[in-house]
């Protein structure tokens, strides 16, 4: 064959070979790119937090369809105390709720839930919901509030309290603190004195503790007969519990 003829047909068959290897790459790779759009495409959106965790990370926690157990997960008579309730004392479900008044997730619950559980369990005196403090340390108003709230229980206004400071969370402040408890009526000299004086700042710790022990480590968080909730979670959550506990 001719030196040049041949040279000439090396060259062709060699660029062939070529554009078949770039073809083959290049279509190699835009399928990965497109595997990769399409695993991005059908990424879950992260949900927004349920709660205030004792780090302060508000996390990224979604909120779960809990299953009844079929025995109490804790002992519920070492989570009771004197603290304050609402409801019929003989209720047959008992809900303890480790709260922190600064607590946005706290106030969503007292927002979006509360009001639901009040009027189709407590008032119908299936229901008792116990209050306790679990003031988090990165919200400076969460001790002020908790023992300005009991400082209101000892003259029969707790939960009168409780809900404005959760309906007024912006506005926390120990000035506000006393006009609240001016605007229910108390008495103020009473009240006042026992804000400045720190007068349930044992009580408040006692709660924390409480907390503790029993493995809470973020609020809000719940035991609803011995099982535990936590986050604000929706009202289906809590009547999903409470329907299992009545039905058994």
């Amino acid at each position: 064959m001719d030196e040049k003829l041949y040279l000439s047909v090396s060259l062709i068959v060699s660029a062939l070979v070529l554009s078949g290897t770039i073809f083959l790459v290049g279509d190699s790779v835009n399928d990965n790119l497109t595997g990769l759009t399409v695993a991005i495409q059908n990424a879950p959106a992260p949900v927004a937090g349920t709660n205030d965790s004792g780090s302060g990370d508000t996390g990224t926690v979604a909120p779960q369809e809990p299953t009844p157990p079929s025995a109490p997960t804790i002992d519920m008579e070492a989570l009771l105390d004197d603290d304050e309730f609402e409801g019929n004392a003989d209720a047959p479900i008992t809900i303890v709720e480790f709260s922190d008044f600064e607590c946005p997730f706290c106030g969503r619950f007292y927002t979006d839930t509360l009001g639901q559980l009040r009027e189709k369990y407590v008032e119908t005196g299936k229901v008792k919901i116990i209050f306790r403090d679990f003031p988090l340390s990165f919200h400076p108003e969460a001790t002020p509030a908790a023992e300005a709230s009991e400082c209101a229980a000892d003259q029969g206004k707790f939960w009168e309290f409780h809900d404005l400071i959760f309906e007024n969370q912006t506005t926390m402040s120990a000035a506000s603190y006393k006009q609240w408890a001016a605007d229910l009526g108390l008495d103020t000299e009473q009240f006042n004195s026992c804000v400045d004086d720190g007068t349930h700042a044992a009580e408040v710790r006692a709660d924390f503790a409480a907390g503790q022990a029993a493995g809470v480590s973020g609020t809000p968080t719940f035991f609803i007969n011995g099982q535990k909730v936590v986050g604000a979670q929706p009202f289906s959550v809590f009547e999903q519990i409470i329907e299992a506990e009545l039905a058994e």
